[in-house]
């Protein structure tokens, strides 16, 4: 027992050691090139095609809103932000950034493409024309629907025709969900689907 504490404080008192223990320098910080931070604006306009939001892993970490100049603007929650960076990867206007995601998309010519494919249930389906009214694209599409109007185009997603609900145009569709939300049957979703792509 003495002899080993013997030994330690003889090697404790060596002046090698004594130097290094009050000169050791640590290496400084260097961020890993593959770091991804947490998402900032990039200053392009946000054309709210919620592609941000649909692909998040983490509930809550993305919000699209409108700024105090009423313009849609992604806002990043970082208490729910896993840094993952899809939301920067799937955006197709490159509002966000983070790490070097967009520069690596433009080196490797890597994206992703969003698609939303709208089902009905017609079984289900009464023909009430919620989800008709509800839709955003819709009603700026054909504006006099904001005020309660019977729709007369058929340039919208979706209306009912010949008394059945018809898909007219699907790829006008933005994913928002409302019309899965407004529906009293449940019987029109919306399947969100995103590919990844390399040119």
């Amino acid at each position: 027992m003495s002899s080993s504490v013997i030994w330690y404080i003889k090697e404790f008192l060596r002046a090698e050691w004594i130097k290094n223990f009050f000169t050791v320098k640590t290496a400084p910080l260097v961020t890993p090139e593959h770091f991804r931070d947490y998402p900032t604006l990039t200053g392009n306009e946000c054309t709210h095609c919620l592609r941000c939001m649909m692909i998040c892993p983490s509930p809550g970490a993305i919000e699209v809103l409108k700024n105090s100049e009423d313009k849609w603007e992604p806002v990043i929650y970082k208490g729910h932000c896993l840094r993952c960076g899809l939301c920067v990867e799937v955006c197709p206007d490159k509002v966000i950034t983070s790490g070097d995601i967009l520069e690596r998309q433009e080196r490797e010519k890597t994206m992703f493409l969003a698609d939303y494919h709208l089902t009905v249930d017609h079984a289900k389906c009464m023909r009430c024309g919620n989800c008709s009214v509800a839709c955003p694209i819709n009603k700026e599409i054909d504006p006099s629907l904001a005020f309660g109007a019977s729709l007369g185009s058929d340039e919208v997603i979706m209306r009912v025709k010949d008394g059945k609900l018809t898909i007219l145009h699907p790829e006008k569709c933005t994913g928002c969900k409302t019309c899965e939300k407004t529906c009293p049957n449940d019987s029109i979703k919306v399947a969100r689907v995103v590919e990844g792509f390399q040119d």
